[in-house]
């Protein structure tokens, strides 16, 4: 079944140095542009990510460092991966944990555009999930009926997710043919950060989600506890979390 779309949507894959979103590097990102009217456009771009490419992440993706010596950095591709997402939906395996949040965090050490906040994003893994759990490459088997040759290529995972999707519409009536409904339901939490670190409550306040004020909202906590702020501030948080903090720590101040 195709897509019903409004927007273009992009399904991406990210390969990386490993699965640190705060620390580790993209070294290769594939995607598929899907226009309402059915247009695809495709591209797959090797990344140099100016740290070693540890063997445990070579032996999944098979990408070492000759691969990329001669890549670009991802500072000197982030404008052009800027353009081709600007005013799309999202779509991945495993993107709401993994990919949007490591991609957010290449895309503010380079300085570059990304905002998120008005696109839908689908998780088709969560929706695997809670239909079936499985992995994607059992995933691609079960819906498609195929075997997923050169599995941990972008590429391939990439292609897999989107021909995936299409058959979990197929397969699944109850499944709304709609983008906003489809990334409401392949969603965990409503999070505020991608890390998840803040999520929004049921009357959409802000609150921590780990730590000794999971449950807390965080107005409350830089109430009680101001300090917290620059604990997580100095702390091994993501990029993108500590500058969605700060934007709440600034309101908060403003409306002392």
């Amino acid at each position: 079944m195709k897509i019903n779309i409004k927007n273009p949507i992009i399904f991406f894959d990210l390969e990386t140095t490993g699965i640190n979103v705060a620390e580790d590097r993209i070294v290769e990102i594939s995607y598929i542009k899907v226009y309402p009217n059915g247009k695809e456009e495709s591209e797959t771009i090797r990344v140099n990510p100016g740290i070693h490419i540890p063997e445990g992440a070579t032996a999944l993706h098979g990408i070492t460092d000759a691969d990329v010596a001669e890549a670009p950095t991802f500072k000197e591709i982030a404008k052009h991966i800027s353009k081709v997402f600007e005013g799309c939906d999202l779509a991945g395996y495993n993107s709401d944990r993994f990919d949007i949040p490591l991609l957010a965090e290449e895309m503010i050490r380079a300085d570059a555009k990304f905002d998120v906040s008005r696109r839908k994003m689908i998780d088709v893994q969560t929706i695997f999930h809670k239909m079936e759990q499985r992995t994607l490459a059992a995933a691609y088997k079960f819906y498609c009926g195929k075997t997923l040759e050169n599995a941990h290529s972008a590429g391939a995972d990439t292609r897999a997710t989107y021909e995936v999707l299409q058959a979990q519409l197929d397969r699944y009536p109850e499944l709304p043919n709609d983008v906003a409904a489809l990334s409401e339901f392949s969603s965990f939490n409503r999070n505020v950060d991608f890390a998840g670190k803040m999520v929004y409550d049921e009357n959409g306040c802000e609150v921590f989600n780990f730590g000794k004020y999971k449950g807390k909202k965080v107005i409350d906590v830089f109430k009680k506890d101001p300090s917290y702020y620059d604990w997580m501030m100095k702390g091994i948080f993501t990029l993108n979390t500590k500058k969605t903090l700060t934007e709440l720590w600034i309101n908060y101040q403003r409306n002392k």
